[in-house]
């Protein structure tokens, strides 16, 4: 801080609230501390009796909270993310349209531990809505260095902290397997829950396969629903490790690439991903039947904002993955 002549502080930032008093009629704040000196305050600041302010002066490498909380911004917010006024050093990021959330953990990190800036936001790879807040950031002193609004902008780079990946249009179909579904045994009461949440993400059902437990037969129904142009082929049943459930095998040899049989998620650690071409082929253990959120809710927006998963990606689910009925 630095005590100076009203006269000389334009351009300057108050550092403390200055009250007004009109007997009898008003007393309150007439400038706030963060306020940034004009020309037309010099007369006003000079009638209340202040010949002298605290300030500090950022023409020495300063930078003033708003500005700063701008260039965060900046640096943090990728396509898909807008933000609100900035008051005060804080500014919001909000959800532009429904997608999924991604946020660079690692750049995160970086900015919170230079101090005097923090940033919070909800968890990454989530689904989010338009209009949903995704994250907020303020400046915590009335002023920061230069310097360290320099050092955000190179910890970001040229990718930004989070980004916003829009769900796509996509086709899907439904394979439904076991003998006792398709002998007409048991109502079948998997479908009707896929259709559902595939819907919840604007996913058009192209329409449903029922087989038994031949491989043969679930590999020749997950290759016809592609040629009919199915963008993502879902398959119910048969996904466990008994000799007679044969899914694994079918969508191994529909696929040309499988990245994982098995996720460390509960429910749903039976899960199973592979791709033919650019199309995902999941095999869903029978949790997704009845419980409410499974490992499908954590793969699903992923893949229709047009995520291609990599192994990576689901050894990274351990840390959260066990599902406590919320």
């Amino acid at each position: 801080m630095e005590k100076v002549r009203v006269e000389d502080a334009v351009g300057m930032v108050l550092c403390h609230d200055i009250t007004e008093i009109v007997p009898g009629t008003f007393k309150g704040r007439a400038f706030a501390k963060g306020h940034v000196i004009q020309e037309e305050d010099i007369e006003k600041l000079l009638n209340l009796g202040k010949r002298h302010i605290y300030v500090w002066d950022l023409s020495k490498g300063y930078v003033h909270e708003n500005d700063a909380a701008l260039r965060m911004v900046q640096a943090a917010a990728g396509e898909n993310i807008v933000f609100s006024e900035v008051k005060e050093g804080k500014i919001e990021l909000t959800a532009q349209c429904d997608g999924v959330l991604k946020v660079d953990k690692e750049k995160l990190c970086r900015i919170n531990a230079m101090g005097q800036m923090c940033i919070s936001s909800r968890h990454g790879n989530f689904p989010v809505k338009k209009g949903d807040k995704i994250a907020g950031m303020r400046v915590i002193p009335l002023v920061i260095e230069e310097e360290k609004m320099k050092q955000v902008k190179e910890i970001a780079g040229e990718t930004p902290v989070f980004a916003l990946l829009p769900f796509q249009k996509k086709k899907a179909a439904i394979v439904t397997t076991g003998s006792e579904v398709y002998h007409g045994r048991i109502q079948d009461k998997f479908t009707p829950v896929v259709r559902q949440k595939l819907e919840e993400y604007g996913v058009e059902v192209l329409g449903n396969t029922i087989c038994n437990d031949e491989p043969d037969m679930v590999t020749e129904a997950v290759n016809d629903w592609i040629k009919k142009g199915a963008q993502m082929v879902v398959c119910t049943g048969g996904m466990s490790v008994d000799p007679d459930d044969k899914t694994p095998l079918a969508i191994r040899n529909a696929s040309d690439e499988v990245i994982t049989y098995g996720a460390p998620v509960l429910p749903g650690a039976m899960f199973m991903l592979a791709y033919k071409g650019e199309i995902p082929i999941m095999g869903l253990p029978g949790c997704v039947m009845y419980a409410r959120r499974t490992i499908f809710d954590l793969v699903l927006p992923r893949l229709v904002a047009g995520e291609r998963l990599q192994d990576q990606d689901f050894y990274r689910l351990g840390e959260g993955g066990l599902c406590l009925s919320c």
